[in-house]
């Protein structure tokens, strides 16, 4: 997976401590796993954060999983 395929995730120092978020926002992957895995559906969070699209929770879990894997993230700004 490369940058092309993460072009809704940002890591940067300055933001979150430099935790995988949903590019432009402090949504972290991390909270949008753990909501989903609590139970909560896509719909509502959407609701509960209506500046993120369908696509960037996609992308999120997408990257989780690529992580489980054991890959290594390291995204560069451009």
């Amino acid at each position: 997976m490369d940058n092309e395929h993460l072009d809704r995730i940002s890591l940067d120092p300055a933001v979150m401590g430099g935790k995988a978020c949903i590019r432009g926002t402090r949504v972290t992957v991390g909270r949008i796993v753990s909501q989903i895995g609590a139970g909560e559906t896509v719909e509502e969070l959407l609701t509960d954060y209506p500046y993120i699209e369908r696509k960037d929770i996609m992308q999120a879990l997408q990257f989780a999983a690529w992580l489980a894997q054991g890959h290594t993230a390291v995204l560069v700004e451009a």
